[in-house]
């Protein structure tokens, strides 16, 4: 029985890397699809930027991921996720809930409310202009500057 314990610990102990490897990976994804029921994982710890469109061929839908990519480091310094959905069909909770109408950008806050609503691409520079004026991101930038001041 001792040696199953010490198995099983040492398993336990040799898997928790491997964990937290997989949790920070999960936290430094910028892209991925809008497959979730709701946005709540992300409350309080992602902005996340939906993207709508009637086919991952339309060319509204092409240019803003073209956008998004050309500008990557800015979206993350603001902790933004991109969550693209391209299916009308599939019916997703988050589709059924934006409702959206072909193309359509939404800008969703950490406190879960939605911030903007764009039928057409949007540059990164309005994106995080838009972002930069939202009360939180202005309490994180002062944040961030009393830590600089204070090392």
């Amino acid at each position: 029985m001792k040696r199953l314990t010490a198995v099983v610990i040492a398993g336990l102990i040799a898997t928790a890397p491997l964990a937290q490897e997989a949790a920070s990976a999960e936290d430094t994804r910028l892209f991925a699809p809008a497959d979730m029921a709701d946005l709540s994982e992300f409350r309080w710890k992602k902005r996340p930027v939906l993207v709508f469109a009637d086919s991952a061929d339309d060319p509204a839908f092409i240019e803003q991921m073209e956008l998004l990519h050309s500008r990557e480091e800015e979206l993350r310094e603001r902790d933004v996720i991109v969550l693209t959905d391209t299916d009308p069909e599939a019916r997703s909770p988050l589709r059924l809930q934006m409702r959206p109408r072909g193309f359509m950008l939404v800008l969703v806050g950490k406190d879960g409310g939605n911030k903007l609503r764009k039928p057409f691409p949007w540059s990164v520079r309005e994106i995080t202009r838009s972002i930069d004026k939202m009360p939180m991101r202005q309490r994180e930038i002062r944040e961030e500057k009393e830590a600089a001041r204070e090392r």
